[in-house]
């Protein structure tokens, strides 16, 4: 009666070994759903930040307020017959 069980747990474990470590197991299953999972949100991100580049290149396209916006702010021009004053701040 000894063998038998024997034998019947050893088939248990080889049916067993591709289940869990083979190359379609469990374990890599929860390995490329992890990685599915991270690849999902970084697309989210992406997908976020496309959207706020797509808005700002629409409004620069349509509109001249945006334009006036980035040249005031990042090129420190002003319009004619305007005075650009800068205060400096205190250091702390």
């Amino acid at each position: 009666m000894r063998w038998p069980t024997i034998i019947l747990a050893a088939l248990l474990v080889l049916l067993q070994y591709p289940l869990w470590f083979g190359k379609g197991g469990w374990l890599r299953v929860w390995e490329v759903d992890r990685q599915l999972q991270d690849q999902r949100e970084l697309n989210q991100s992406l997908e976020q930040r496309n959207a706020a580049m797509e808005a700002e290149v629409r409004d620069l396209k349509t509109g001249f307020e945006a334009i006036e916006e980035r040249a005031r702010f990042e090129l420190g021009l002003t319009k004619p017959g305007e005075v650009f004053v800068q205060i400096p701040r205190e250091r702390d």
